[in-house]
């Protein structure tokens, strides 16, 4: 499930799934940056260009390469700024295409395995325009990207 809302300029994107495992196992899956790649669309050649540790903590900056629409790439640098094992963490955009990018984790024990929550807030840049090609470009292509994402975590965790 993947909802969009906004206010005042800021748009938020929010998705639930649960998957069974557990929440340690979660934490460890979703916490290493070393696993973005493999739920993100591979038409987007993501690829780290940082150096990673095994394990997260506040403070901890990740660059990598991504690109954005056909034929455009772009370098995005994130700071984990909360981590609270095993229950959630935050990444903020510092240098990207975005005008503000805040990004929740969260993950809660759940009957069925885990609890899963991403909300993103985000702000697009150049006003006026960025606020147009939110509907049209923006929006669809974030819904894409977490579609993605939620198809392969179904996948890859369905038989654990």
């Amino acid at each position: 499930m993947i909802q969009f809302s906004s206010h005042s300029g800021i748009y938020t994107l929010q998705t639930k799934l649960v998957i069974p495992i557990s929440i340690d196992e979660a934490w460890e899956f979703f916490s290493s940056p070393k696993n973005l790649a493999k739920i993100t669309p591979e038409h987007m050649g993501f690829k780290i260009t940082s150096k990673i540790t095994e394990s997260m903590f506040p403070g901890q900056i990740i660059s990598y390469r991504i690109g954005l629409l056909p034929g455009i790439k772009s370098n995005w640098v994130t700071e984990i700024t909360h981590v609270s094992k095993p229950n959630f963490f935050v990444d903020e955009q510092r240098f990207g295409p975005y005008a503000m990018w805040h990004h929740e984790h969260h993950f809660e024990e759940h009957e069925n395995g885990v609890l899963m929550t991403d909300r993103v807030s985000y702000k697009l840049p150049l006003g006026a325009l960025g606020r147009l090609f939110h509907p049209l470009l923006i929006k669809p292509q974030l819904k894409k990207i977490f579609e993605y994402r939620t198809q392969v975590l179904i996948k890859k965790f369905k038989s654990t």
